[in-house]
């Protein structure tokens, strides 16, 4: 499914909207499942996320690039462009545990 989802969401991006625009996950919802595109909203976002933070895909919140790893609601998807701020991977996993 997340094949599915993953190229929806770049067939969207590549061949339906100018460069520059985004989609909605319930666009690609539906473009994957017709009819039963609610119940895979949530898979879109998982797999939004991960693309996202492998800098293939940005995440937009109120029109701005989101961090993939911390954003709620709302949101759209578009194609990286130039100027777009780097993903930036949490600063929790780079930390080392504290030996106090």
């Amino acid at each position: 499914m997340s094949a599915e989802v993953e190229t929806a969401i770049f067939t969207l991006l590549n061949a339906k909207v100018a460069p520059g625009k985004s989609v909605s996950p319930e666009e690609v919802a539906r473009a994957v499942d017709a009819e039963g595109w609610r119940r895979l909203l949530g898979h879109v976002r998982a797999v939004s996320r991960g693309l996202a933070r492998q800098g293939q895909l940005v995440i937009l919140r109120h029109n701005k690039p989101a961090d993939p790893g911390d954003f709620k609601g709302v949101y759209r998807l578009r194609l990286p462009m130039p100027g777009d701020p780097p993903v930036l991977e949490p600063v929790a996993d780079m930390l080392e545990p504290d030996a106090g």
